[in-house]
């Protein structure tokens, strides 16, 4: 009985430090602070931290603005981070309407203008990618550096040949009877995401599957996900108006995952930018933070860090 005792506490404190464990993974650090902005008819959830010139963070679908946190610690060092949840998702204001990724740009837009930011450094992941890319074709003046990270952005580069591979069928997955099939199995639907544009089916770590999915389940969660992707036959024509007045003049690096885009995230970004760094994180797919966080961190905050060629710093 004693010894039944003891490996039962032992259990249990095991089980608490590992909830400790998880807990902490998706906390920001010291010194950040949350605000729910009102911005274009809509509210969002925005974590703001450390001090200097302004960097602007845009998750992605299949996660959150909880994906930034390693990226966020090192750039708190000597920047001002802004990591907003998207439209409809994570802890902003559920929305049913908006989601062109020229409209989001403006989101972003009413974020900077709330917080007196004139100019920000840019970082994109996934559907973040193609909000970034709006937000400096719209704003050319107040994007500093744009960090585009593992997606196609519809209307540019090769978009038609991407929209053969049969992976991304979700592209056209949604509306009212999707959201009824995926409904209470959220988890179910995520984790082929997860698995499938992963480098290998376990590479994206079961306490964030847990941490999003608890997320994406909430109302009104998958409409905002699925409404991302139904916003692409519009933002392929927003897009193709933008590129069409020529491309973009402000240091772009282009990241992709060796067993993702690669070294075609750098493609896309030539046929749409004039100065654009190349980046391919080994070991990784679709998932750079999760997967190769420490590669990923460094590229971005390497590139991040390089003095401007020409033109004034981003400021806070």
């Amino acid at each position: 009985m004693k010894r039944a005792a003891i490996a039962m506490l032992v259990l249990l404190l095991s089980v608490s430090a590992a909830a400790r464990a998880s807990a902490r993974t998706f906390a920001f650090p010291p010194g950040f602070r949350t605000e729910e902005i009102a911005t274009n008819g809509t509210r969002l959830h925005v974590r703001i931290g450390g001090a200097g010139p302004a960097v602007l963070l845009i998750h992605g679908y299949g996660d959150t603005g909880d994906m930034w946190i390693p990226l966020a610690a090192n750039l708190m060092r000597d920047h001002r981070v802004i990591v907003p949840d998207l439209r409809g998702l994570g802890l902003s204001a559920a929305s049913k309407e908006g989601f062109t990724k020229k409209n989001q740009a403006e989101d972003m837009a009413g974020v900077l203008d709330h917080l007196s930011v004139e100019r920000a450094d840019v970082v994109g992941h996934d559907i973040g990618n193609m909000v970034a890319f709006a937000f400096a074709e719209a704003h050319p003046e107040r994007t500093a550096r744009l960090v585009m990270i593992d997606a196609p952005v519809p209307g540019v580069g090769p978009w038609d040949e991407l929209l053969k591979n049969p992976l991304l069928w979700h592209f056209r997955f949604g509306g009212p009877d999707m959201e009824r099939l995926v409904a209470g199995r959220e988890r179910i639907y995520l984790d082929r995401f997860w698995n499938e544009f992963a480098a290998s089916r376990t590479a994206f770590p079961e306490e964030a599957r847990v941490h999003y999915a608890k997320l994406y389940s909430a109302p009104g969660r998958m409409h905002a996900g699925f409404s991302q992707f139904a916003a692409f036959d519009q933002d392929v024509m927003d897009n193709r108006a933008f590129v069409a007045r020529g491309p973009l003049k402000m240091p772009v690096l282009a990241i992709g995952g060796d067993h993702s885009l690669g070294a075609t995230m750098a493609v896309i970004m030539r046929s749409a930018a004039d100065d654009v760094t190349e980046r391919v994180i080994p070991g990784s797919g679709h998932w750079l933070m999760e997967e190769q966080p420490g590669p990923a961190v460094e590229a971005i905050s390497t590139f991040l860090r390089k003095p401007p060629a020409s033109g004034a710093p981003s400021t806070s």
